[in-house]
């Protein structure tokens, strides 16, 4: 099952060419056209790190009768 950093992944590269050759395919300038391919790229990036971060495997226990050794 592909989780929510395997489509992040998977979606980088998709973003980068799909919008930047779309674009260029529109007839806007290449500078221009991988820029914003570029910058959509990084907005992907930036939600996976700051808005939905990654978690260590000790966040995500869900078995409350866990009791710590303290």
């Amino acid at each position: 099952m592909a989780g929510y950093y395997d489509a992040l992944l998977a979606a980088l590269p998709l973003s980068l060419v799909g919008i930047a050759g779309g674009l260029a395919a529109a007839g806007v300038d290449l500078t221009v056209a991988l820029t914003l391919g570029g910058v959509a790229a990084t907005a992907l990036t930036a939600h996976g790190l700051f808005v939905n971060g990654p978690t260590s495997a000790t966040d995500q226990r869900t078995d409350s009768s866990y009791e710590s050794a303290d």
